[in-house]
């Protein structure tokens, strides 16, 4: 990766909290011009620094207001089936995040549904097309105290 400056920073600060704001206005914040601006920008997505750029959609409003973490245990012996697991999780909407995690579960899963009952069809299919999973532990999110995926670029 390459490395960034204190304008790339400030740059990544902006764009996290709007996507949207044109190179014309972060420049103005900034004090540097629309095509340095741009510039900079085309270089941290070339290297991989921004990796997407999102609209955040409200789950309630279409239907998917439930959202669920589940933490899963792999069966010992079948570690080598991650791969698989992944290639799996990428066409699998309702599952946004999954993390490999250290302690009681060793994968933790945030997945949005319609219901209670959608959310076991959902972990019906998980379990038999996955057979590697032995078991999932499952928290109901009762209430989103904060949302985000800001990630804090300072010096």
């Amino acid at each position: 990766m390459e490395p960034i400056d204190s304008y790339d920073r400030k740059i990544l600060g902006i764009i996290q909290l709007d996507c949207q704001i044109k190179a014309e206005a972060i420049g103005d914040l900034m004090g540097l011009s629309a095509s340095a601006v741009q510039r900079r920008l085309k270089r941290l997505r070339d290297c991989g620094i921004i990796t997407a750029e999102i609209a955040l959609v409200d789950r309630k409003a279409v239907g998917n207001p439930m959202t669920f973490i589940a933490g899963m245990e792999i069966e010992r012996e079948n570690y080598d089936a991650l791969s698989k697991f992944r290639v799996w999780l990428a066409k699998q909407e309702h599952i946004q995040q999954v993390y490999y995690v250290t302690g009681a579960v060793d994968l933790v899963a945030i997945i949005t549904a319609r219901s209670v009952e959608h959310y076991d069809e959902l972990t019906a299919n998980l379990m038999s097309e996955n057979p590697q999973i032995k078991r999932i532990h499952t928290n109901v999110v009762l209430k989103d105290l904060k949302l985000g995926m800001f990630v804090p670029v300072s010096e």
